[in-house]
């Protein structure tokens, strides 16, 4: 079975998995809220896809309250959350549907993935945004292999969690124009990488 399939069925790898995620997560969003807000001017609503138990929802609703958040993820992982006035927890699978929003947030999720799982995910993201026009974009934080050129040392760790993602998970950590094959396989227009966080960038996908 898959690395997620078990997690599902085992309550304690469940916990510990969802435990590691949360720490990464507190550290990104306290800079994603801070010196990267501009990525949520003009937005009403998002969708965080693979969500965990919402700390990275949590905190952009509470930084803007006007800005209503979803955290999509496996029935298993939200089951027994509670929301609030600007944040809702749905059950579901992103293979399937991701609910409508004027964007979608991809934290760490597409490295998990093969190139063709995570162009049905792309596509499953397109149907839930307006067009770029009309504000729709997908916000994707992840590895962006080779984007230090000069840091040796920080591509060594790239190439090492590239290695963790196809032994664990199936996945790949990728450079920029593996991206962006992924991108126009997955019908996008356009993208471009708008903050650098380390070993991971953030890049904005426009329909």
């Amino acid at each position: 079975m898959t690395y997620f399939d078990y997690a599902s069925r085992d309550s304690k790898e469940n916990e510990s998995f969802n435990e590691l995620m949360v720490k990464d997560t507190q550290f990104l969003s306290s800079i994603l809220i801070g010196d990267c807000k501009k990525i949520f001017n003009r937005m009403k609503s998002l969708v965080d896809v693979g969500g965990g138990v919402g700390i990275m929802a949590k905190a952009i609703a509470d930084a803007f309250p006007d800005l209503q958040c979803t955290v999509l993820d496996l029935p298993h992982v939200v089951a027994g959350l509670h929301g609030n006035k600007n944040l809702t927890y749905v059950q579901g699978n992103m293979f399937e549907s991701i609910p409508k929003a004027d964007a979608v947030m991809l934290k760490s999720i597409l490295h998990d993935w093969s190139d063709e799982d995570c162009v049905t995910i792309l596509k499953k993201c397109k149907e839930a945004i307006p067009s770029k026009d009309n504000g729709g974009k997908v916000i994707i934080i992840d590895m962006i292999v080779g984007n230090k050129k000069d840091d040796h040392r920080g591509i060594e760790t790239q190439l090492f969690f590239d290695i963790s993602m196809m032994v664990v998970v199936n996945g790949k950590e990728r450079t920029e124009k593996e991206w962006e094959k992924l991108f126009f396989d997955a019908g996008y227009r356009g993208y471009k990488i708008v903050y650098e966080l380390g070993l991971r960038s953030i890049i904005e996908l426009y329909p």
